[in-house]
């Protein structure tokens, strides 16, 4: 017996620094999209995530993958 992981849902989250506040710490928004295909690869996130954020007035921090499992036996 063995278990796996069954990807359920993925979701793209952009974070954007907006500028910092009066004590000079940086200040960040993000942007969520949901239904990414589980199927999308790294490369494809990472494409779109920067083609999404030339769209963007603030500058693109980072982009994070957040992925929702369901673990089964195989």
């Amino acid at each position: 017996m063995m278990a796996v992981q069954e990807i359920q849902s993925s979701q793209l989250r952009l974070i954007f620094h907006i500028g910092d506040d009066e004590e000079g710490n940086p200040m960040f928004r993000t942007k969520n999209f949901q239904n990414v295909k589980p199927q999308a690869t790294a490369d494809n996130l990472y494409r779109v995530g920067h083609a999404l954020a030339s769209l963007q007035q603030y500058d693109l921090q980072e982009i994070v993958r957040n992925d929702s499992s369901k673990v089964i036996e195989e």
